[in-house]
């Protein structure tokens, strides 16, 4: 990338940000049209910035920049539309949400499929105090739009339709295979995996067998990328769980 090449008013989100030298910041963005990139913010964390309120997640906005190479220059930044406050455990699947993207989503590769998915996911997260069935179907969506779509139908040895009462091993490279076995992390009834399917996570128990599977599923793909808002979900739930059981 040697060409200079300028951006006015594109659509897009923060995902992260960290500071850069005295006082500016790289932001990691997720723009509509031109797909996951980095920039410089330029004396974004000084006192008398405008960008200081602007410049967080979870925030719409409408971002200008001008990139050279493999890291740009901001020039503008706007809001593009009403606040959005995540609180609880809605903020702490919006990091989530925003490291799937970081780990999963190549640098300049436009996926606007990607960007309202992702939009669609931060709106409902802010509107919902149940926030695992909006994260399943953004995992989901976010596999199918790279192209690692589960197999959720057929049976991959044979080709043919799952059967409701077998027991299937849903391997990540492949997909279901009929297993006699009845235990294991990834051993399902194809009529679990046509609920997933379905997506019908009002019962507890498909919303469970999906998260199981899609963790498994998902971690294959980040070929050994630790995802930390995962671990500190994982951890705070704990927390929770022992002060519940002082609390008896």
């Amino acid at each position: 990338m040697t060409a200079s090449r300028r951006m006015h008013n594109e659509p897009a989100w923060l995902l992260h940000h960290r500071p850069f030298r005295d006082s500016s910041q790289i932001l990691d963005i997720l723009s509509r049209d031109h797909g996951r990139l980095a920039v410089v913010a330029k004396g974004s964390r000084g006192a008398k910035s405008r960008l200081r309120g602007i410049l967080r997640p979870f925030l719409p906005l409408q971002l200008s920049w001008v990139i050279r190479s493999d890291l740009g220059t901001l020039t503008g930044a706007e809001m593009d539309g009403a606040p959005i406050t995540l609180t609880g455990d809605a903020l702490l699947s919006g990091y989530y949400v925003n490291e799937l993207i970081l780990k999963l989503l190549h640098r300049h590769d436009p996926q606007p499929e990607i960007f309202a998915a992702y939009s669609r996911t931060i709106e409902h997260l802010a509107g919902n105090q149940d926030v695992a069935p909006t994260l399943r179907q953004f995992e989901i969506e976010l596999l199918r739009l790279l192209g690692y779509a589960l197999n959720l139908d057929h049976d991959t040895a044979t080709r043919e339709p799952l059967m409701p009462q077998q027991q299937y091993e849903y391997r990540a490279e492949q997909g279901p295979v009929p297993v006699d076995d009845r235990e294991g992390p990834m051993v399902f009834t194809g009529a679990e995996l046509m609920a997933i399917r379905h997506q019908q996570f009002a019962d507890p128990a498909v919303l469970k067998n999906a998260g199981s599977l899609l963790r498994i599923v998902i971690a294959h793909h980040l070929d050994g990328k630790e995802l930390k808002s995962r671990k500190v979900m994982q951890e705070i739930r704990k927390a929770k769980t022992e002060k519940g059981r002082k609390g008896n």
